[in-house]
């Protein structure tokens, strides 16, 4: 059987309307530069707030895909 290696980076995705539209935001971007993605995980959510109020959500998050020889 081959050996795969896969690399991982961290993304932040942002929102004003949820933590999951934040999350699908940073890996539809992603997606768009990288090549098959693996795994997304969701290392972290906050909010950022402004005059008492959140302003938008902020998911962090590990996404994983295949690491080609060159």
């Amino acid at each position: 059987m081959a050996e795969s290696v896969y690399k991982v980076i961290e993304l932040v995705g942002t929102s004003s309307e949820s933590w999951e539209k934040a999350a699908s935001a940073a890996v539809r971007k992603a997606a768009k530069t990288l090549r098959d993605l693996r795994i997304a995980e969701v290392s972290e959510l906050d909010m950022v707030l402004k005059d008492g109020k959140v302003e938008s959500y902020r998911a962090k998050l590990k996404v994983s895909f295949k690491y080609e020889r060159e």
